[in-house]
């Protein structure tokens, strides 16, 4: 695509058969308001960001501290590098706060450096996928909303807030002889509590602020030990 978007990348999967979407037992973890916006800055397309990109967000009467790509990085690095997902026993959709959602596959390898990173996310935004270098399997796909006709039928449905009054250790969520599917909401961002409809319970896992990717370590660390994940 012509005015500085980046050419086309394929993504590197990562090792493991197939993504385990046969598997009844399984965590959802929906990364929920990120910010993940693509805007021509100069002669190139980008990924708008607080630290690099301050200047043009004020000019355009936007709080930088609302644009934060860095956070869903920081997730995705910490949910895909995670035993959970090399067991197949992990699904990720990223819902932005301009309403895109994705659907991540297990088997991608997302970039480790933040600048790669959103080189990517530009071409996921304005090509709507990415496909896997050695195949034509897309591992990035932007998906219709919402993100509740994507979930399995009877999963329960579980939103993390410091503000709940149900306190629940990560280990315990996943209940013993209860092999549905769960669904954890995250919030993506900075700052604020994450709101949605679909939602059945409210839990806190932590009696103090957690980063969204500590969030997500702590939940995939809880569902391991539950059933039984080889560290």
């Amino acid at each position: 695509m012509s005015g500085g978007v980046p050419p086309s990348k394929r993504l590197k999967t990562d090792v493991g058969g197939d993504d385990g979407s046969g598997s009844q037992k399984k965590l959802i973890v929906v990364l929920e308001k990120c910010s993940l916006e693509s805007a021509k800055v100069g002669k190139e397309y980008v990924i708008l960001s607080s630290d690099k990109h301050a200047n043009f967000l004020k000019s355009h009467k936007k709080d930088p501290a609302d644009y934060r790509p860095d956070i869903l990085h920081q997730c995705l690095l910490m949910l895909l590098d995670s035993p959970l997902n090399r067991a197949n026993l992990l699904q990720i959709y990223i819902h932005t706060t301009n309403n895109v959602l994705i659907e991540v596959s297990p088997q991608t390898r997302i970039p480790r450096t933040f600048d790669r990173f959103c080189g990517l996310m530009v071409q996921l935004l304005h090509k709507l996928s990415i496909r896997a270098a050695e195949s034509s399997v897309k591992l990035l796909k932007v998906i219709r909303n919402p993100v509740s006709v994507h979930l399995p039928v009877g999963c329960r449905k579980i939103v993390t807030s410091f503000q709940a009054a149900s306190f629940v250790k990560c280990s315990e969520i996943a209940k013993p002889g209860d092999d549905r599917p769960v669904v954890i909401v995250v919030g993506g961002f900075a700052r604020g509590k994450v709101s949605v409809d679909y939602m059945e319970e409210e839990i806190r896992i932590s009696n103090f602020p957690l980063s969204a990717a500590l969030t997500c370590a702590k939940v995939t660390s809880g569902f391991e030990e539950a059933w039984g994940v080889e560290q």
